[in-house]
């Protein structure tokens, strides 16, 4: 049985956090970008494997939404 599970990222900015995590997607990982937000899909076998990526995708997830936060505030 896979177990999924979906992340989206909303707002002006929602590319400018996503883009870079893409990089980091391993193959049970998909994420797709529009306009004004991100969504990124994750699939596993097993609940833990589930938990631990979607846990390191919000990790990442908030430093980067710092650090485009900080660059924002920067340009204005």
């Amino acid at each position: 049985m896979k177990i999924k599970a979906k992340i989206e990222i909303s707002g002006e900015n929602a590319d400018l956090i996503a883009n870079p995590l893409m990089h980091d997607n391993m193959d049970t990982m998909r994420t797709v970008v529009k306009a004004k937000s991100a969504v990124t899909y994750f699939e596993a076998d097993k609940m833990g494997s589930l938990i631990a990526s979607v846990d390191d995708y919000l990790m990442n997830a908030k430093i980067a939404q710092e650090i485009v936060k900080l660059a924002v505030s920067e340009r204005e």
